[in-house]
């Protein structure tokens, strides 16, 4: 062995004897640029991941809590890293999911455009009273002739129930402002400002408060529904990676003496990684197989409250019954208020973005 000192060329740290890597920093001692090292990293790290990730996708979607028992006691070179199989699963059901997002846009910007066109409701107490007044009028006539067109007391009923519940004669729809006007505005080209005043905005409004009449202006003009449905697809994964840290601090407030927060995490990121999975392949399935039962497509989806359910009993081995009403407990808090919540944010920030 020569005691013939070098300088690695990486981190430059001297080398004492015959060394293929440094020992410092793991570069070979003598690598020379060909096309071989150029590309050897890239290909190296692809196979490997390609590879753990083939290793991890059983086990995450047929053996709850596996791949989180093992990656905490210490198992994390043969399965890929929580982080890196949420991030990689999420890109996918996200590029999926644009094409449902593009369908509901389409679908949304038509029905903003009827209801844009509607005839307008005069939302005022002489028009409701007008209003009040026409249809005692068309009631009158059709009880005076009720014998003679054949209408029986159950049809005349129903028919004042229809009167006074709803607009006759398609859509109709009240505006908080005057919508003719705004178009006028909108027509000869007014500065939105002078526009946004005539709608209702404040002198002193803020950021926030215009764009959310720019939002609305948006709307009144028949084009801000599939903006809002966008913007909010948009904010969704930042949304996610809020949730995914407030599900880990359920699981740690309900299970406070089975390891630290870190723990919890893991968890998390193969749960979210294995709903990410199905919902992909539920939309994948459906793009390919438009006839493709939906009942099959809701059994699946409600077989995750099972996985989630086994997932916890396998990782943090507590008793069957004390597990079942924790994860009701936790799904229900979930979905009934962190979810909601989350979105109804998103919603506001669609609609100040629209």
């Amino acid at each position: 062995m020569s005691n013939n000192p070098i300088n690695c060329q990486n981190c430059e740290k001297s080398i004492v004897g015959e060394f293929r890597f440094c020992p410092n920093c793991g570069q070979k001692t003598n690598d020379e640029l060909t096309l071989g090292v150029l590309f050897y990293n890239t290909i190296s790290n692809y196979l490997s991941f390609d590879a753990k990730f083939l290793r991890s996708f059983a086990p995450l979607m047929f053996k709850p809590g596996y791949l989180a028992k093992a990656f905490v006691q210490g198992k994390r070179s043969r399965y890929l890293h929580p982080g890196n199989m949420y991030l990689f699963v999420s890109v996918i059901f996200f590029f999926l999911f644009s094409f449902v997002i593009n369908d509901w846009s389409k679908d949304a910007d038509e029905l903003n455009k009827r209801i844009a066109e509607a005839d307008v409701v005069e939302n005022s107490e002489s028009q409701r009273k007008r209003d009040s007044i026409n249809n005692i009028k068309v009631l009158n006539a059709l009880k005076r002739n009720q014998n003679l067109i054949g209408m029986s007391d159950e049809e005349l009923a129903r028919t004042d129930s229809i009167m006074r519940s709803q607009k006759l004669g398609g859509i109709k729809t009240s505006w908080g402002f005057n919508k003719s006007k705004v178009d006028s505005l909108v027509n000869v080209g007014a500065p939105e400002d002078v526009i946004y005043k005539e709608m209702g905005m404040s002198e002193d409004a803020g950021y926030f408060e215009r764009q959310i009449y720019k939002g609305s202006l948006n709307i009144a003009k028949g084009s801000g529904f599939g903006k809002i449905i966008k913007r909010m697809f948009d904010a969704v994964p930042v949304a996610m990676f809020i949730l995914l840290p407030l599900f880990a601090l359920l699981l740690k407030l309900f299970y406070f003496r089975r390891g630290r927060y870190s723990y919890h995490l893991v968890f998390s990121f193969y749960f979210f990684s294995f709903l990410f999975t199905v919902f992909a392949m539920l939309l994948g399935i459906g793009r390919i197989f438009p006839a493709f039962p939906a009942w099959i497509s809701w059994l699946i989806v409600f077989s995750t409250f099972l996985y989630f359910y086994l997932a916890l009993f396998h990782f943090y081995q507590r008793h069957w019954f004390t597990t079942l009403l924790k994860s009701g407990v936790i799904t229900f808090i979930f979905l009934l208020t962190i979810i909601p919540t989350a979105f109804g944010i998103l919603f506001v920030f669609g609609l100040a973005n629209a």
